[in-house]
Order: C-alpha cells, then structure tokens, then sequence
C-alpha cells in the first residue's frame, strides 16, 4: 500500500483535511504496539510513546518496549530517554509531548500517540499541572512519615486537605500522594485546585481510539506476555539494572515485573509465586488501565478479537479518521 501523505484526491491535498494526531490506547497486552507500527507505516506517521517506563534506559523487556528494529521502521519518540534514577513526571510528558507534536505536524506527518497510561494521555491532551520544583527538605518530612504509618497515612493527610484528589488517586502509586502532599505544604493550595486552575492549548486536532479484547482473551494474552518476558531474559535484565547500580527502591523499579522480579531475587519469593504474582499483579494493572479509559467518552472503542487481527483494525481506524478521502482503495 502506498502512504497516504502528499496524496491528491479530487485535486486537493489530503494532508490539510486529515487527522493531525491518533491516539491508539488501551491495556497491557492488548495490542497497541502491532497497530500502531503497521498504521505508522500506511499512514507516514511518526510515533510519540505515551508510556511512564519505556522512557527509561535499560528496562527493555520488562516494559515490553519496541526492538530496535521496530524503532528502524518507523520514527518514535520519547523512548530510552532517561536513565532509571532520573525523575519524570506526567506533567513534564505534556508539555514536551505538545512540543514533539508541533514538530511532527510542522513535518506535514502524522503523529501517532501509543501508549497506556492514562495520566500521561491525560497531561498531554488536556494538560496537567505538576506543581513547583521538587523540595528536597518538604518531601523527606513527607516520606519519613510514609515510612512510618504507610499508604493509610498519606490518604487520611490527602483528605484533610484535597480530598478531591484523594478520591481519584491510585492507592497502590504512594510517589504521587507523596507529590501531592508537597506542593500542598509548598504552596498551601490543593493540587486539585492547581489542576482546575489550568488552561492550555492543545495545537493539534485528535482522533482517540482504544483498544478492546473480551476479557477471557485479554487475561489469556497476558498470561503469555509474562512468560514470554520471563523467557526473553527478564532476569537477566534486572540482574543487569543491579550492576549498573538501580535498584528496588526506584520508583521505576518498584512496578509490576520488576518488582516481583527482585523479590524473587531477595529469597522472598518462589519462582512459581514470582510468575503467578506478575500475572495477576498485570491482569490488576490491566483492571486498573481499563477503568481509567472507560471513564473517557472521547475514546473510540475498536474491538479486537478472533477474526480481527492487527491488518483489519488497521483499516477500520483508517476509514474512520478518512471516511470522504478516498483514502479506503489505498487500503486494497
């Protein structure tokens, strides 16, 4: 099939009346990857990675990051970009994810949003407020007493003063109730409010799918995506991550993969308890990552499933951003 960009139909240039921005969302292990690469391709697409750890050197197999190879076929962005001690934060994503965008676009491509978590595609569509710099002194008052009275300290502090937060916040992401609570006692204002508080302009035009598999399959693919990471050399990985000196302690570290992965290495766990604990813990993070999309009325479901392999949905997307192009015959 021959890229849509630069194609003339009826004597006028696509490019002006296409789609400037797609997302392609959903869960861990629901396909995203597969799309996205073959709709980049049709599509001169350039992809932008909305996913908080593939940002991170050295945590290849463990975040199911895209092969070099891949990486070869089409531009991406936002991948192998720090390393896992560096902090990064949804807020900071947005505005550079914005920033990437306008590049794409000034480049008369498409960009193409991947990516599964749902705060960042959050910051990055409708802005997100990250709050002041870091204070050294502010968060180790707040993570000393994290470390004494745990996650039901920082909710009952979080609903004293924001409570708006504290009942949309992760219980199991304690670093983002700690965030909270720091630029509350930095600048004696709710985070929430500093959210209502903002406005940004969004300099692209979207078109927001995501992606859906029966939940029988999904748990199913879910299962073999962690033996095939376990397979791939996920321990290996981590064993590498130690000599380079990271470890559990991380916040990107402390997710799920790793996590039971270095508990297994500590002797706390069995094998069979690590791979039974990463499956579930995924098919939770997948319940979670759900949740969190279903509550977004902008995002157009596209069903996956027997029948439907990575070829056809391709073209179902293409059709719906494209319906009067003409665009359907290159598809053929």
């Amino acid at each position: 099939m021959r890229p849509l960009a630069g194609i003339a139909f009826a004597g006028r240039d696509v490019y002006r009346d296409r789609v400037q921005t797609i997302f392609i969302l959903g869960p861990t292990a629901v396909g995203k990857s597969a799309v996205a690469l073959e709709l980049a391709q049709k599509l001169e697409a350039e992809l932008v990675s909305a996913d908080s750890m593939q940002v991170y050197r050295g945590m290849d197999i463990g975040t199911a990051k895209p092969t070099a190879a891949e990486r070869a076929r089409v531009p991406h962005h936002f991948i192998d970009i720090l390393d896992p001690d560096q902090y990064y934060s949804a807020g900071e994503f947005g505005v550079r994810g914005r920033e990437e965008i306008v590049r794409i676009l000034s480049r008369e491509r498409v960009a193409l949003v991947v990516g599964g978590s749902g705060l960042y595609v959050r910051s990055l569509i409708d802005g997100f407020f990250d709050g002041p710099p870091a204070d050294p002194e502010v968060r180790s008052t707040i993570e000393q007493r994290f470390a004494v009275g745990g996650v039901k300290m920082l909710l009952g502090e979080l609903r004293r003063v924001d409570p708006v937060f504290a009942a949309r916040v992760d219980p199991t992401k304690p670093r983002r109730m700690i965030r909270a609570l720091e630029v509350f006692h930095m600048t004696g204002v709710p985070i929430s409010q500093l959210h209502a508080r903002l406005k940004v302009e969004i300099p692209f035009r979207a078109r927001i799918f995501g992606l859906a598999w029966p939940k029988p399959e999904l748990h199913k693919r879910i299962g073999q995506r962690c033996t095939m990471m376990l397979e791939g050399g996920l321990l290996d990985e981590v064993e590498d991550l130690v000599r380079r000196g990271y470890g559990p302690g991380l916040n990107a570290l402390n997710t799920v993969g790793y996590a039971e992965a270095f508990a297994f290495r500590a002797g706390e766990i069995t094998r069979d308890e690590m791979v039974e604990l990463f499956c579930r813990n995924t098919r939770r993070y997948a319940k979670r990552q759900m949740t969190w999309f279903r509550r977004d009325e902008r995002i157009e479901w596209v069903e996956m499933g027997e029948g439907r392999d990575v070829q056809v949905v391709v073209e179902e997307i293409v059709k719906r951003c494209y319906p009067n192009s003409g665009v359907n015959s290159l598809l053929s």
